[in-house]
């Protein structure tokens, strides 16, 4: 039994059809990737796994399904996202922007450790725990915005474009770091333009065009595919 399981989901706008009959799954402990083009229906399928937009379809999380639930249920079942925009409280310091990251965990005891946790992962908040969130750089936004979301201590982490604007090396610490999360037991669904770094960090991948998955398969095998070095990883990033 997957830990996440999509099936036949899609998602309109309107009368336009966004994400069209997806089906997808994330193992417990995996990291799978979804890569394509901008507009492909990405973002959008993230938000309607995570309540955020109406679907068709089904969405299961351990097995029971999702639907119904709003973004606070999903949240307790141990799903968080961080979005694209990293949206952070920016008059808030650095650590209540992190506690607030817990609010969902009904036993309070372990705050003080999952700070510590983030504090250890992340040294460079610990450094600017004081500091207004909005007067960190990109990087630090990012890593304050994973940091909080690994304060509500997820089973799975679904992340939106975290390399979006960041300079190169920034990315690369970034995703060292997701690639990390496998040994805290948390799984995480990734959704990139950056393919190359995508598929290099996950177990598994997904390629999403105009709404519908077009291919997938084992990561290390897609990163090699002629057809997606043409079409996303030539010069080592995607286009």
């Amino acid at each position: 039994m997957a830990l996440l399981s999509l099936r036949n989901v899609s998602v309109s706008y309107d009368k336009v059809e966004a994400v069209r009959g997806v089906s997808l799954d994330v193992e417990a402990g995996q990291i799978v990737s979804v890569i394509g083009p901008n507009g492909a229906g990405k973002t959008t399928m993230m938000l309607a796994t995570m309540g955020l937009l109406p679907l068709t379809g089904e969405v299961t999380f351990e097995g029971a399904s999702l639907a119904g639930l709003d973004v606070e249920d999903r949240v307790e079942r141990g799903i968080c996202l961080v979005p694209e925009k990293r949206e952070l409280f920016s008059d808030l310091s650095v650590a209540d922007n992190l506690i607030l990251g817990s609010y969902s965990l009904k036993d309070r005891s372990g705050v003080d450790a999952a700070l510590a946790q983030v504090y250890e992962r992340f040294p460079r908040l610990r450094e600017r725990r004081r500091q207004a969130a909005g007067t960190l750089s990109g990087g630090e936004r990012q890593m304050l915005a994973l940091g909080r979301a690994l304060m509500a201590k997820p089973k799975l982490l679904i992340l939106d474009e975290p390399s979006l604007g960041l300079a190169p090396l920034i990315v690369r610490e970034i995703f060292r770091t997701i690639a990390s999360l496998r040994a805290l037991g948390v799984s995480v669904l990734l959704v990139e333009q950056n393919a190359r770094a995508a598929l290099e960090t996950a177990d598994y991948g997904y390629v999403l065009e105009t709404g519908e998955i077009v291919q997938e398969g084992l990561a290390d095998s897609l990163i090699h595919d002629p057809k997606l070095i043409a079409a996303y990883l030539g010069g080592g990033e995607s286009r």
